[in-house]
């Protein structure tokens, strides 16, 4: 099977299913595998580092002998088994319909005039203490949250599924997965997640950067502030902790004309962090639902210029 056939029911089922709970999961076996691995090598490496090290290292090398082994056995079965099993792994890799799922009902609660539970279903999707905000507060989170993961759920892995292939996928998803768990800047996990956090900026370096053009291409098919959309990306993308996670959220905060990032509290700790977008709307329930529409719009422009460049390179350099 053709990978963008692949792809395209990847994306259909994820449409459709998205992450039924109860079906064993590729991407939380991988956590739990993470999870033992990091007890196992901090029990043999003193250095924290070097236990990080042995954990990644470990997770990486499971993940592509487990995965290999699964879409080979099965085509070895049969091509059809083995195109089923593919696009099976690719689809667990992504997570579209649980994002929006999970935004959808912040605005509903929202929209019921029901803080508390809007402060928890928010809760569920952001790392920040969410008990100590306000509307707006929640209203900024949950559409930092639409930006930063349309990268990590959506556009990541389906660009390393056209790079690669769907094992690609599959790879960044364990790389994801540890910088998730270890990539703290705690006592705990400075020296042992440095690793596994580094590869999650390398392997999102173009992912990052490609959603948010592509961000500001759908702000424009949706008539939503094009031109802010592309001056707060171009000003503010880099003004953030992260290397990666400014450029999908400077698109969506101009796009959307509010302020997004600013300080919050994690884990008991206040931490400051540089505002980015502009303040021309105050922040409401509906802009969560815009963000929702800048997601889709963005993933169906990022997977037809991915696939059309990869047709454009190979009718260029490997045409016969």
């Amino acid at each position: 099977m053709r990978l963008e056939y692949m792809v395209a029911a990847a994306l259909v089922m994820d449409v459709f299913l998205g992450d039924p709970r109860w079906f064993p999961h590729p991407v939380r076996f991988i956590g739990w595998f993470a999870g033992v691995a990091e007890e196992k090598c901090r029990s043999i490496f003193r250095d924290p580092g070097r236990a990080g090290a042995a954990v990644v290292f470990s997770v990486l090398l499971a993940t592509v002998l487990c995965g290999a082994a699964v879409i080979h056995g099965a085509g070895w079965l049969s091509p059809l088994a083995g195109n089923v099993c593919s696009v099976i792994l690719l689809y667990f890799c992504l997570a579209g319909k649980d994002l929006a799922a999970h935004s959808r009902a912040v605005y509903q609660a929202l929209d019921a005039d029901d803080l508390d539970a809007a402060r928890g279903r928010v809760g569920m999707i952001v790392g920040r203490d969410t008990s100590v905000l306000g509307c707006r507060g929640v209203i900024r989170a949950c559409v930092e949250s639409v930006a930063e993961n349309t990268v990590d759920g959506i556009t990541a892995p389906l660009f390393w599924a056209v790079m690669i292939g769907p094992l690609g996928a599959l790879v960044y998803k364990s790389i994801n997965t540890m910088d998730s768990m270890f990539g703290y800047r705690d006592e705990r996990y400075a020296d042992f997640g440095r690793i596994a956090a580094r590869l999650d900026d390398a392997a999102n370096f173009l992912p990052a950067r490609l959603t948010g053009l592509f961000m500001v291409a759908a702000a424009c098919l949706l008539g939503l502030r094009c031109a802010d959309s592309w001056r707060v990306f171009r000003r503010d993308r880099l003004n953030h902790a992260s290397p990666n996670a400014g450029h999908a959220e400077a698109a969506v905060a101009g796009a959307l004309g509010i302020r997004l990032g600013g300080d919050g509290v994690y884990y008991g700790r206040l931490v400051r962090k540089p505002d980015l977008g502009i303040d021309v709307l105050k922040p409401e329930p509906g802009l969560i639902l815009k963000a929702n529409s800048l997601m889709t719009a963005t993933t169906v422009l990022f997977v037809i210029v991915l696939f059309a460049a990869r047709v454009g390179v190979s009718l260029l350099f490997f045409k016969t």
